[in-house]
């Protein structure tokens, strides 16, 4: 009997050290350190949710910098990457079909554009399909578009674009790259007027 009451008794100390204080002393914590993150890295505008620096989203419109292509169609309650092979036909025709519609959007802006000049991650999802950034030379690509269409000038957008470049991960890790959200925001913030267009 006392047997089975010691059992019972480590069992509901187990059961409130890992289920209650545990996960109540890990969210503390990341409140208290990383709050924003913590929270999801929402970002605003008067008072509406535009989006997260941390997950990807669809930008509709030739105004605005477009991020990498979703295997999960921008959802942000999963995520995921297309699982497809660097030998596979469906990935090939994918990246085929991505880099036509690139070519389609900018080469009005961009004379003598080939299909080698497209960075491959506008072409290509992320692993988890969710990806906030580019690289640097994606948004590159795309800042003759940007200046013609929002009327200012490249050197405007390309400073733009120098401004919310990140480093590399602890100054090694990965490459240079920008948050696509924080810089279409900076984009907005040029012409508040626009900012109704953020989704």
């Amino acid at each position: 009997m006392r047997t089975a009451v010691r059992a019972a008794l480590m069992l509901m100390v187990v059961l409130l050290v890992t289920g209650v204080a545990y996960p109540l002393v890990i969210t503390a914590i990341a409140q208290g350190v990383f709050g924003d993150r913590a929270d999801g890295s929402l970002v605003r505008v008067d008072g509406r949710v535009i989006g997260s620096t941390s997950i990807g989203q669809s930008w509709g419109g030739e105004g605005w910098f477009h991020g990498r292509p979703s295997a999960v169609g921008y959802d942000a309650t999963t995520s995921g990457g297309s699982n497809l092979g660097p030998t596979s036909r469906n990935l090939a025709d994918d990246v085929e079909r991505r880099v036509r519609a690139i070519l389609e959007l900018e080469e009005p802006f961009v004379s003598g554009l080939r299909p080698e000049d497209v960075p491959a991650d506008l072409v290509t999802a992320s692993a988890s399909g969710l990806d906030p950034h580019i690289s640097v030379s994606a948004a590159e690509l795309q800042a003759p578009r940007i200046a013609a269409v929002n009327g200012l000038s490249l050197e405007q957008v390309e400073q733009l674009i120098d401004e919310h470049t990140e480093p590399p991960t602890l100054g090694f890790l990965g490459q240079e790259r920008v948050n696509v959200l924080q810089l279409n925001l900076a984009l907005a913030s040029i012409d508040p007027s626009s900012l109704g267009g953020v989704r």
